[in-house]
């Protein structure tokens, strides 16, 4: 880490897909770690190689409610990130990224930690300005079924700013686009695993739409080495990490299905509500401040996902 210090870190989400990659790049670099969890979406056995590691803590709590804990850094990852998740129970969703953010906020002025939030593209709603820089304002529905999450997440900011401007709190603002890889859950509605899913029990692939809709799909391990570039920089952001490589979800389809099983049918459903039709980020921000650009190519992520799968979840 920055300088070779070490820090304590306090990890919310810590249990889930981002939070456990995140929590083993910072054990392997001999980090102390807390991670804090509700399991709602994550999940004890990703943690599992660290459980008796004396620099490791997993504590059960929901970050709507307050804790008092000593840290040194807050990576602030929980709430339910996927469609399937968020809108299973949408009031808990929103107060999960106002109360969350705020308690940790909270935390992180009365201990003086530096706090980075797990913000997301979804911010920008369904764009009109393709592809999306940080200086876009988004285009939201704040009454539609995805907003618990949109506008959650969109508090969650001018809280993280408003603690900056108020009580010179630290903070780092993360826009997250489409990630991928091991630990994925397979029924979390995502497109990347609802493919795998469907393909590896040899069913047709669903495909919402007609499926022109573009996303941009960045590799774990490169995501969470742009979350820790950022955590040790000076860029309050908000800044854009994501892989600007723009596929249709109809070509994403195609390369799993012929990873895969070339055989398979593609079928259409229709496109669910307020579901954005173009996404994928300018990450001109992250290069110039962060020297930080994606290293994996869909087809190399997409394999890796997919021997994951093939061993975790058949």
């Amino acid at each position: 880490m920055k300088n070779n210090q070490q820090y304590r870190n306090l990890v919310t989400g810590g249990a889930g897909f981002l939070g456990s990659h995140l929590i083993d790049r910072l054990m392997e670099s001999g980090e102390e770690v807390i991670c804090l969890d509700n399991y709602f979406t994550g999940r004890k056995e990703n943690l599992s190689q660290w459980m008796n590691n004396k620099r490791f803590e997993l504590i059960r709590h929901d970050v709507t409610e307050p804790i008092r804990i000593e840290v040194d850094r807050i990576w602030h990852l929980a709430c339910p990130a996927s469609p399937v998740h968020y809108q299973f129970n949408p009031i808990k969703t929103a107060k999960t990224s106002f109360l969350g953010t705020y308690n940790m906020l909270g935390l992180a002025r009365r201990v003086g930690a530096r706090l980075l939030l797990a913000s997301t593209s979804e911010v920008y709603g369904d764009p009109e300005v393709h592809p999306q820089p940080e200086s876009y304002r988004g285009c939201v529905n704040t009454i539609g079924i995805r907003s618990c999450y949109d506008e959650g997440k969109r508090i969650a900011e001018t809280l993280c700013f408003d603690y900056q401007r108020m009580h010179s709190t630290e903070i780092r603002v993360m826009r997250i686009f489409n990630t991928y890889g091991p630990r994925m859950l397979a029924n979390d509605g995502r497109v990347v695993s609802n493919f795998i899913t469907q393909a590896l029990q040899g069913e047709p692939l669903t495909i919402y739409g007609d499926g022109r809709q573009t996303r941009s799909f960045c590799y774990v391990n490169d995501l969470i080495e742009g979350m820790i570039r950022l955590m040790n920089s000076d860029c309050s952001g908000p800044i854009n990490i994501g892989n600007p490589g723009e596929f249709t979800i109809r070509q994403l389809a195609e390369l799993v299905r012929k990873q895969i099983n070339p055989n398979l049918k593609l079928i259409n459903k229709p496109l669910p509500s307020d579901d954005p039709m173009q996404r994928k980020p300018v990450i001109d921000l992250a290069l110039d401040k962060l020297n930080w650009t994606p290293k994996i190519p869909l087809e190399q992520g997409l394999k890796q996902t997919i021997d994951w799968f093939k061993t975790n979840t058949l």
